[in-house]
């Protein structure tokens, strides 16, 4: 048995463990829109007296669930906005929320490209180029849409050949607009009736175009470019 093989057991075994856990204890329950706001006032109290403990073990709860992508990403981002106000809310969670996707893309990447790529490969040779020559472009437009869902994004990319780090930083920019937004809800907890109500249509589409401006920016300077060069030959 290869060394790689014996990391993949144990990385599985873990995996595992954390979601029968997950599972077993019904921790799900406690992701919910109705048991943070019953719990907010005991949660802040807890925050009141032991900051740095609390904002560390959020951390490391955030990063687990984002990494397992198990449910409850956006109700963590509430907590934030609830517990730790505007601007500590929006830093803790953009790096708590980035690093477990970049690990949920390296989980991914770790179990599944290698395979997806030799049975795939012809056919995602263009993917391939394409994420190589336009990947941050077109990862930063997926990040600051909100409509598409944050662990299937780190799922897919994680088979991709984009570098963990590229993945990392333009993750950090692109997520950080929606966290903004999503912690700020948290601050009027009481007002929240449904997930479904923080973000309006307008701001979506407001998100859409702030993602597809560098595309398109890009996409227009290499046609005025070409047009010149054609324009000097002639």
């Amino acid at each position: 048995m290869t060394k790689n093989t014996i990391n993949k057991i144990t990385i599985v075994v873990i995996i595992i463990a954390l979601i029968a856990v997950f599972k077993i204890f019904s921790l799900q329950d406690y992701l919910t829109l109705s048991y943070l706001k019953g719990s907010r006032e005991k949660f802040a109290l807890l925050y009141a007296g032991h900051r740095a403990s609390v904002i560390v073990a959020y951390m490391v709860i955030y990063i687990v669930v984002t990494t397992l992508s198990l449910p409850g990403a956006v109700i963590m981002t509430l907590a934030g906005g609830a517990l730790f106000g505007l601007w500590t809310g929006a830093i803790v969670v953009s790096f708590a929320s980035t690093i477990g996707g970049t690990m949920a893309c390296f989980v991914s990447r770790f179990f599944l490209r290698d395979w997806v790529q030799k049975r795939l490969g012809d056919k995602l040779r263009t993917v391939n180029e394409g994420i190589e020559k336009e990947g941050p472009f077109y990862l930063f437009t997926l990040r600051l849409i909100p409509a598409f869902p944050f662990w299937l994004i780190n799922l897919l990319m994680g088979l991709t050949k984009m570098p963990l780090r590229t993945f990392y930083w333009i993750s950090q920019i692109g997520m950080f607009p929606a966290t903004i937004v999503y912690v700020n809800a948290g601050r009027e907890l009481a007002r929240i009736d449904s997930l479904s109500g923080i973000l309006s249509p307008g701001l979506i589409l407001s998100f859409v175009l702030l993602g597809v401006f560098p595309i398109a920016a890009r996409k227009l300077v290499a046609w005025y470019k070409s047009r010149k060069d054609t324009s000097e030959k002639n």
